[in-house]
């Protein structure tokens, strides 16, 4: 599994906040049939990728920081992050996984 990080800082539900992630290790780790193996940041919607950049970098020294976990199903090496639009800014900044579906798919129909 992957945890989505909001590094907005708006309150949503289902994303936490970097400073709630490893405080969540401990329940994360007690779960018989989870391990999570990395991260993910979804930046807010831009036509300029460098606008994404600081948001991969936080990401990528927000896993650099909790790692490595003493939890062995614990190992936050993938970082899932950057979109079709902005995935060479993300790969640059430490990405293991990029979402490609607007290049393979096109645009969703509002």
């Amino acid at each position: 599994m992957l945890l989505e990080v909001n590094l907005e800082g708006e309150a949503d539900e289902g994303r936490g906040f970097p400073d709630e992630v490893d405080r969540a290790m401990p329940s994360l780790g007690a779960l018989p049939h989870a391990a999570v193996k990395g991260l993910v940041v979804i930046p807010p919607p831009t036509n300029d990728p460098e606008e994404a950049r600081s948001y991969f970098r936080r990401l990528r020294d927000l896993a650099r920081g909790l790692s490595p976990h003493p939890i062995s199903t614990i190992s936050l090496k993938e970082l899932s992050m950057g979109m079709s639009s902005d995935d060479h800014v993300a790969v640059e900044e430490g990405a293991t996984m990029v979402r490609h579906g607007t290049a393979i798919f096109g645009a969703r129909r509002a």
